[in-house]
């Protein structure tokens, strides 16, 4: 049976949106700066033969992990009961599960440890995920949403540039150290000032019957829920595509030196960066003035499949900073706008955590699992092939956003 609550009226200050900026600032800078530096480093020293394999088998198991985890710790969300409220007791359990994590990857001495150090990061990242995307829902009028989902995948760029300028000089254990400290010193302001307005009505009962049996949504009773998934899906798919193989695409298809393509990538990470930042607000400020969700995903989705038909076809460094911006606009602008187009199409109110979770599975499961497709890919056609099927999946990702009815 479907909960109807009254959706937010008031809108949320602009104290409030900075402190949920800030602690998704820190999450994204102790998620995305141990991935991009601190593993891969680690792992070269810790089985500098077998590095490669070892970071993707990491990066697998954390990634199976999020895919049970999210919709799980979701429905315990909408069942939680404290005087915290449902949200709020997630999101600060979860930033010290983090933090636990954190330290125990720096003190790791083996392969295995490191990797349960990264399990416990990965269920720490999910359980702050499962609070904070459901306060949205909770608490954001809809004319607020976009500029709010803005001040989540905004600091995206900002953490991994701040987290590596300022970890880069430090050794392993001190980097996992500070690390944690940069998320906890952003997160307090906000776990200490913020608390869940009046509780919503609690799901159905806490068993892990109910739990498992609220896993399934059907495609049929809820349409637009169904085609959101599919598009976050495909559009995520196509991004991990189009931008996982960038340093071997640069060394094997371009045919640049080793210090080139590292210059290079560095070059068009920026470039990146740049436009997914500046197209995230702007996207999420302009489908909330105009009230158009659809319209904003889609155009952002548009650019994502360009960038790969360009890429595909005339292959080039020219063409790939050209592509990078294209890529950073799209993916900026999508995720900000389609986080506040999903809010709209949930099944139910007294399930949200538990459905965001699912819909979240259409993000974090293409991050797990794009390199391995794209190996798949190179292989069989090569890069033209990748690209090619990066800007393939965008289109039909553009035609599923197309497809839901119940929002503009």
């Amino acid at each position: 049976m479907t909960t109807v609550v009254t959706p937010p009226r008031a809108p949320v200050t602009r104290g409030w949106t900075t402190l949920f900026s800030l602690i998704w600032l820190g999450v994204w800078l102790a998620w995305l700066v141990p991935i991009q530096l601190a593993l891969p480093d680690q792992l070269s020293d810790l089985v500098p033969e077998h590095k490669v394999l070892a970071f993707g088998l990491i990066n697998g198991v954390g990634g199976l992990v999020s895919i049970f985890a999210l919709p799980v710790f979701g429905a315990l969300c909408d069942r939680t009961r404290s005087r915290l409220g449902r949200r709020h007791v997630w999101t600060a359990a979860g930033v010290a599960v983090f933090v636990v994590g954190l330290v125990l990857c720096g003190a790791a001495g083996s392969v295995v440890v490191l990797g349960a150090g990264w399990v416990v990061v990965t269920l720490g990242y999910t359980m702050i995920n499962a609070g904070l995307t459901a306060v949205i829902a909770d608490e954001v009028p809809e004319s607020q949403r976009g500029l709010v989902s803005a001040a989540i995948y905004g600091p995206q760029a900002v953490g991994i540039i701040v987290g590596l300028v300022i970890v880069s000089g430090l050794s392993t254990s001190p980097r996992y150290l500070v690390t944690a400290l940069l998320l906890l010193a952003f997160a307090l302001p906000y776990l200490l000032r913020h608390r869940d307005l009046s509780p919503l009505p609690s799901g159905s009962s806490l068993s892990w019957r109910a739990v498992a049996a609220g896993l399934w949504i059907s495609p049929r009773t809820h349409p637009d829920f169904a085609w959101g998934f599919g598009g976050r899906l495909l559009v995520n798919t196509s991004n991990a595509l189009g931008t996982t193989e960038l340093f071997f695409f640069l060394k094997d298809g371009l045919g640049q030196s080793e210090s080139d393509a590292n210059q290079s990538l560095i070059v068009l990470t920026l470039v990146y960066l740049v436009f997914t930042l500046t197209a995230t607000y702007a996207g999420g400020l302009l489908s909330d003035r105009t009230g158009r969700r659809r319209f904003f995903v889609a155009l952002a989705v548009v650019l994502q499949a360009v960038a790969g038909f360009l890429l595909a076809f005339w292959p080039s460094m020219g063409t790939a900073v050209v592509t990078s911006a294209l890529t950073g606009a799209g993916y900026g602008m999508f995720m900000a706008v389609d986080q506040a187009l999903i809010t709209a199409v949930l099944p139910d109110a007294a399930d949200r955590a538990k459905d965001l979770g699912i819909m979240n599975i259409g993000s974090v499961g293409p991050q797990a699992f794009g390199p391995l497709v794209a190996v798949g890919l190179i292989t069989v056609g090569g890069y033209g092939w990748l690209f090619g099927m990066a800007g393939v999946l965008a289109v039909v990702g553009a035609l599923m956003v197309y497809r839901i009815k119940s929002v503009p």
